[in-house]
């Protein structure tokens, strides 16, 4: 390779949801002694899905798979309300890990539903987050992916919703959106927009970037739908070669003059620093800043909850995991979690 330059977005790699999603099932790691169970894949990153296989983690895409009286994980892409019912009937101790963007769309779903709304809601099909999001009120939910889409759904009557996956691209999302407003002018939508703030300063990122750049190099796993769309986004703009990778060793190596670099909201900063260093700019790297991103989100209630009876447990002299306990720390990266497990 002969590269000038590397443009690395910022932000990039984990979002809050990512980050609480990884500490929290750290954390159950350090604490259960039996193997940990999870509903589907974590974050959609296979690197990290894989170490936290090499730590004993058990992955199921049916929850009829966890064996009685386990501790169970659910997903930060949310899940069906039926399964969440049965995983708490199910497990010894059951965290939710939803990201809660995901669960804002949830409630929307609920409450429009109730008040009698036929909902437009704008998916890929087989996505967890998806298939979680209809299983809220599946009568009232009607899938699409594209703006051409809207024309073949039935006549919806007069109160109609619009509600989106919360990683999709706003080309997608505003495609959509435009299409339903000329079929019902009335439509209702969010105040706040559905489309995550992670996803959407990512794409932002790269979008001042990649003007610049003779080629972009996009990493995250091929099932991370904000990934995807980052990858879309490059395509869209004009970029003659964007690369995907999961990991460095993906590089091609007939890369040269100016690289842009980017990553998923679940791509780990250790892969980043891998790849800017497989690069080996000349000239260097410049950081390009879209914005600062300091959102945090608290792990959920029941971490929250144990880590304080761990926490009084140790002030009266009993033996605890007190070096987990860290692991929910706002001051704690996730990224360094990842890292001290390499160690472990």
């Amino acid at each position: 390779m002969n590269v000038d330059r590397v443009l690395l977005a910022e932000p990039r790699g984990f979002c809050a949801g990512v980050e609480m999603a990884i500490k929290a099932l750290t954390w159950m790691v350090k604490a259960f002694d039996e193997p940990v169970y999870c509903y589907h894949e974590i974050v959609h990153n296979k690197l990290i899905v894989e170490r936290f296989e090499k730590l004993g983690v058990i992955f199921v895409d049916d929850i009829d798979d966890v064996p009685y009286g386990s501790p169970l994980m659910l997903s930060a892409h949310g899940s069906a309300p039926e399964v969440v019912e049965k995983a708490a009937e199910i497990s010894s101790y059951m965290v939710d890990a939803v990201c809660p963007l995901v669960t804002k769309v949830h409630h929307e779903v609920k409450i429009r539903s109730k008040k009698g709304f036929q909902i437009v809601y704008v998916g890929h099909a087989g996505h967890e987050e998806a298939e979680g999001t209809i299983a809220v009120s599946p009568d009232s939910i009607h899938r699409v992916e594209e703006a051409e889409d809207v024309d073949s759904l039935p006549e919806l009557g007069d109160n109609v919703a619009v509600l989106a996956q919360t990683t999709l691209s706003h080309r997608d999302w505003e495609g959509v959106v435009s299409a339903a407003e000329k079929r019902w002018p009335d439509i209702w939508s969010p105040g706040r927009s559905d489309l995550c703030f992670a996803t959407t300063n990512r794409q932002a990122a790269l979008l001042d970037l990649v003007g610049h750049c003779d080629s972009v190099v996009v990493i995250g796993s091929k099932n991370s739908s904000n990934t995807r769309a980052l990858v879309k986004l490059a395509e869209e703009a004009g970029c003659e070669k964007v690369i995907w990778i999961n990991k460095a060793e993906e590089l091609p190596t007939d890369l040269s003059g100016v690289v842009g670099v980017t990553a998923g909201a679940s791509a780990p900063d250790e892969v980043v620093n891998e790849v800017v260093e497989a690069l080996n700019p000349v000239d260097g790297v410049h950081n390009v800043r879209h914005t600062l991103e300091d959102e945090y989100f608290p792990p959920p209630r029941n971490i929250r909850d144990l880590l304080g009876a761990i926490e009084n447990f140790a002030r009266l002299g009993f033996a605890a995991p007190s070096e987990s306990i860290k692991f929910a720390d706002k001051n704690i990266d996730a990224s360094e979690v990842l890292e001290s497990l390499n160690l472990s």
